[in-house]
């Protein structure tokens, strides 16, 4: 009995663990094809930080689901961008369920400003060898930008706080180290370094910023990240999670047309160019109406240019300089002013243009190069406006009072000094003081309201 009682339990035990292991096998296999069912989607952030890669982003973000999507890679190459956009892209970040992590690469790439906040914010911070990241510094358009350098130095050498004087600005940068504080408290990095960042503008290379844990990796490409954060714990919408990475498939979703499209007509030297063209198309197509096409062309570049500029950090002082530079230019060339108007309104027109980007705004300044050709263009088009005017001035009056002095017309009555005269079809009142009679040719010499003076043409 006790035989059969042994050979029962150990029957049963057995059975348990075979059901345990085949349980267990099944439990892996459901994992492992759930993880080789997500992927890793690769986002290309190139270039400035503005209203069209906020939004590419953003959505990118929010159409990711967890189960299908493993991880989100942020490749970014940026100068920085607008707080702004800055903030939206945080905010998606931070409520993303899926993990997010921010790439600087490739090698060369930089994390500036903006792209600092955004690697702070990122579950997984990572680097390209021969990149940096930093230059924090919040720029106020319309102030003095700050002087991280000479702040530095005045701490050095007085030890006082290297406060920047001016309220405003100690507020927003205030503002910003309580901000990418805040980012590096949820990611557990380096707070001390990322307020330098902000106060000084510093910035480090990929090897320093892992050393001094701005970054938690440094990796050659997008497989070699995906393998050194394997198993890694993170932060994710606030809860912890350990990364399983090494075995995605990664995809890259890059920017669609409508997105590049966006970020060309945002770009500060396309929307001058637009303003121009519409400004200059609308003044033609008053001068000349019915020309129509360049009333459309106008029309067309002048609202994509305002729509640009509505989402571009301008200066209006430079914007007013710009359009009374173009005043001055069309006055002078229907009043004459010989040059003055002219020169004043290139002047005005240069100094505006150079005026209505802040060069301070990373990615937002107006090149040189198209400020000067834009200054020749209008130069020019001053030009031939002048001498189209001055040829129109040499060209004999053919209308009005003018050009009945010196036509012929044909006498229709005469009786002493006066009589009627016919000239271009209209009969008019005439007086001579030569003797004259009907069917003779006369000339027109001179005009005294609605009576003209005329002479014998043989006389003449």
């Amino acid at each position: 009995m006790a035989r059969l009682l042994a050979r029962g339990i150990l029957a049963g035990g057995i059975f348990a663990v075979r059901t345990f292991a085949v349980l267990a096998l099944a439990g892996l296999a459901l994992v492992t094809t759930a993880a080789a069912s997500e992927r890793a989607v690769v986002l290309e952030v190139d270039g400035v930080i503005g209203p069209p890669i906020a939004d590419y982003v953003v959505r990118e973000l929010r159409a990711a689901k967890p189960g299908e999507v493993g991880l989100i890679i942020v490749r970014m190459n940026t100068p920085g961008g607008l707080d702004s956009s800055m903030r939206q892209i945080i905010s998606a970040i931070l409520a993303s369920p899926v993990p997010v992590a921010t790439y600087v690469a490739p090698n060369g790439a930089r994390a500036a400003s903006a792209g600092t906040y955004i690697a702070y914010a990122s579950a997984v911070a990572a680097m390209a060898p021969g990149t940096n990241i930093g230059a924090a510094t919040p720029i106020q358009i319309g102030s003095n930008p700050l002087l991280p350098g000479d702040q530095k130095q005045q701490k050095q050498d007085e030890g006082k706080s290297a406060e920047p004087g001016d309220t405003e600005t100690r507020k927003i940068v205030n503002d910003a180290v309580a901000y990418i504080r805040s980012l590096a408290a949820i990611n557990g990095r380096n707070a001390d370094w990322a307020a330098e960042a902000v106060r000084f503008a510093a910035s480090l290379p990929a090897s320093e910023a892992l050393n001094l844990h701005v970054i938690d990796v440094i990796a050659d490409d997008v497989p070699d990240l995906l393998r050194k954060i394997d198993g890694r714990t993170i932060v994710v919408a606030g809860k912890p999670q350990r990364l399983a990475s090494a075995e995605l498939a990664v995809t890259t979703d890059a920017p669609d047309w409508r997105t590049e499209l966006l970020a060309l007509v945002t770009n500060p030297n396309v929307a001058f160019i637009l303003m121009l063209i519409g400004i200059y198309g609308l003044i033609f197509e008053f001068l000349n109406p019915g020309a129509v096409a360049p009333g459309v062309i106008g029309a067309i570049s002048l609202l994509v240019a305002l729509y640009a500029l509505a989402f571009v950090p301008i200066n209006y002082a430079g914007a007013a300089l710009v359009l009374l530079g173009v005043a001055l230019m069309i006055a002078e060339a229907h009043i004459g002013a010989f040059g003055a108007l002219g020169v004043g309104g290139i002047a005005a027109f240069v100094i505006g243009a150079l005026m209505m980007f802040p060069v301070q705004t990373p990615g937002f300044a107006l090149s040189v190069g198209v400020v000067i050709g834009t200054a020749i263009a209008s130069g020019l088009l001053l030009i031939l406006l002048l001498a189209a005017l001055l040829r129109s001035r040499q060209r004999p009056v053919v209308t009005g009072k003018e050009a009945l002095i010196g036509a012929e017309a044909e006498i229709v009555s005469w009786q002493g000094g006066e009589g009627r005269v016919r000239v271009s079809g209209e009969i008019w009142q005439a007086r001579s003081q030569a003797s004259l009679a009907a069917g003779r040719r006369v000339k027109i010499v001179g005009r005294d309201g609605l009576v003209l003076q005329v002479d014998d043409i043989r006389s003449g």
